[in-house]
C-alpha cells in the first residue's frame, strides 16, 4: 500500500476538495442525518474556509497523487463552516487563553476507516501546539464524534445549527486539553 502523505492545501486544490467534501458528507452521514439535512449542510455549512488556506493551516492527505482527505486547525474564532457560512472577519485567538480550532475534516468515503482522520488530527494538533496552543476545540458532526472521542475529545455542548431552508444540523462542540 502506498504511504499517506500530507501537505498544505493550495487554492488549486479547491475544486477537488469541494467534490471530496460532498462525497464524504453524502456517504458517511447516512444513518446519522436525514437526506435533507445532508444536502442542506453541503449547501449552507460544509465547504472550504479559504481563510485556513491563507493562514497556512489547512492540509490535504494524499495517497500517491490522489487527495483522499482534508482537515485543518485555526488560530481564529470560527468553530466550523466554509466561506458560505461566514459573513464577518474572523478574529484571532490568544493561544494563552483560547483553544485552537480543529476544522473541516473530511475523508473520501472510498478511503474511510484507514487512519486518515487520525493522521490529519495529529498533523493539526502538532501544528497548533507548535504555535503555542494548549487546548483544542471542534464542532463535530455526528459521524465524527466516535473518532474524536477516541482521540481524547470530550463533548461540552450540543448545538442545533439552523440552516436557511429550515433544516437543522446537530453539531457537538468538543474540547481537548493537553
Amino acid at each position: 500500500m502506498t504511504t499517506i502523505t500530507t501537505r498544505l492545501t493550495t487554492f488549486n486544490d479547491i475544486p477537488v476538495l469541494q467534490q471530496l467534501i460532498a462525497a464524504s458528507v453524502r456517504s458517511l452521514s447516512i444513518g446519522y442525518n436525514t437526506p435533507n439535512q445532508i444536502e442542506s449542510a453541503i449547501k449552507y455549512i460544509f465547504g472550504i474556509d479559504t481563510q485556513l488556506i491563507i493562514d497556512g493551516t489547512y492540509y490535504v492527505a494524499q495517497l500517491g497523487e490522489t487527495i483522499v482527505g482534508c482537515g485543518g486547525w485555526s488560530k481564529r474564532n470560527t468553530l466550523y463552516g466554509g466561506d458560505q457560512h461566514k459573513d464577518v472577519e474572523d478574529p484571532l485567538l490568544d493561544p494563552e487563553h483560547d483553544a485552537a480550532r480543529i476544522r473541516a475534516f473530511f475523508v473520501h468515503p472510498d478511503y474511510s476507516r484507514r487512519g486518515i482522520g487520525r493522521l490529519m488530527m495529529a498533523v493539526c494538533e502538532n501544528a497548533a501546539q507548535s504555535n503555542g496552543f494548549k487546548s483544542f476545540q471542534l464542532g463535530a458532526t455526528l459521524p465524527g464524534v466516535p473518532l474524536y472521542e477516541a482521540m481524547g475529545y470530550r463533548p461540552i455542548e450540543n448545538i442545533n445549527q439552523p440552516m436557511p431552508n429550515g433544516e437543522v444540523l446537530p453539531i457537538v462542540k468538543m474540547h481537548k486539553a493537553l
